[in-house]
C-alpha cells in the first residue's frame, strides 16, 4: 500500500508539471474556396502550406514563432486527418507552455471552425486556451448548432480574422469560452500578432495589456499608428 500511494504522489506530480497546452486552428488562405479579397496565386493555395500566407511566408505562425528567443520548436508533422496538411508544436522556454498548430487546407475552413469551436469545449487535460486564425468564415457560412450544443469547461480564446467580435462572440458564449483578444474590424491575421498576444498572455498581464500589445505588433507590421491600431481589437468584455 505504501509503494502504492507512493507511485500515486509521483504520478500526480508528473501530471502537474506537464506544461498548459495552446492549440491553434490556422484555416489556410485560398483564392478559389474563400470569399476573400484575392491574394497571389503563390500564397493563396489552400493546398500548399508552405507557400501560403497563414503558414508559410515570413509574418506567419511558424516562420514568427521560430525566430522567437521564446518558442523552440519541436516537433512537426503531415497529419493523418486529410483536412490538415501539417502540424507544428513549439514548447515556451519556460516549460509551462505547449503550443500546437495545425495548418488546415483553405477548402476545409468549415472543418476548421467547427474544429475550433469543438476544442472549446472539449475535455482535454490541460488545454487552457484555443485560438483560430485566418478567414472569417462565418461571413461566408453559418455554423451548424452542433458546433456549439456543448458548453466547456471556460477556457480562453483568441480569434483572428476579420471582425470576430461580431460573427464569434455568441458562438464563444455558447461553448463557454472566454475571449482574449478578438477583432472589430477587417484585418490581416499574422502570426505575429499570436505572438504578441501570447508573449503578455504567458506573462499574466491583463486583457488590456495584451490588446495593446497586439495593437502595437499591427502598427508596426501596417506602418499606421498604435491608436489606430488598437481599434482594430477588442478583449471581448463590455
Amino acid at each position: 500500500m505504501r509503494l502504492l500511494f507512493l507511485f500515486l504522489i509521483l504520478a500526480s506530480a508528473v501530471r502537474a508539471a506537464d506544461p498548459a497546452r495552446i492549440h491553434v486552428f490556422v484555416a489556410l488562405a485560398d483564392n478559389k474556396s474563400q470569399g476573400i479579397i484575392p491574394v497571389p496565386a503563390k500564397i493563396g493555395d489552400g493546398d500548399d502550406a508552405a507557400h501560403n500566407l497563414y503558414w508559410g511566408c515570413d509574418e506567419a505562425l511558424p516562420p514568427v514563432f521560430k525566430a522567437s528567443a521564446d518558442w523552440k520548436r519541436t516537433a512537426s508533422a503531415p497529419s493523418q486527418n486529410a483536412a490538415i496538411l501539417e502540424r507544428v508544436v513549439f514548447t515556451h522556454k519556460s516549460g509551462k507552455w505547449e503550443l500546437t498548430a495545425d495548418a488546415y487546407r483553405g477548402s476545409a475552413i468549415r472543418d476548421c471552425i467547427n474544429d475550433f469551436f469543438a476544442a472549446l469545449a472539449s475535455e482535454e487535460p490541460n488545454l487552457s486556451l484555443v485560438a483560430y486564425i485566418g478567414h472569417d468564415g462565418l461571413m461566408d457560412f453559418q455554423l451548424p448548432a452542433t458546433a456549439t450544443a456543448k458548453r466547456g469547461p471556460g477556457r480562453e480564446a483568441i480569434v483572428l480574422c476579420c471582425k470576430s467580435a461580431d460573427f464569434f462572440s455568441s458562438h464563444l458564449a455558447a461553448v463557454n469560452a472566454k475571449p482574449v483578444l478578438l477583432t472589430t474590424q477587417l484585418m490581416y491575421p499574422g502570426g505575429f500578432l499570436l505572438r504578441a498576444a501570447l508573449d503578455s498572455w504567458t506573462a499574466k498581464e491583463s486583457p488590456e495589456k495584451i490588446l495593446q500589445r497586439a495593437a502595437a505588433a499591427y502598427a508596426r507590421n501596417q506602418k499606421i499608428s498604435v491608436k489606430a491600431a488598437a481599434g482594430v481589437f477588442t478583449t471581448g468584455k463590455p
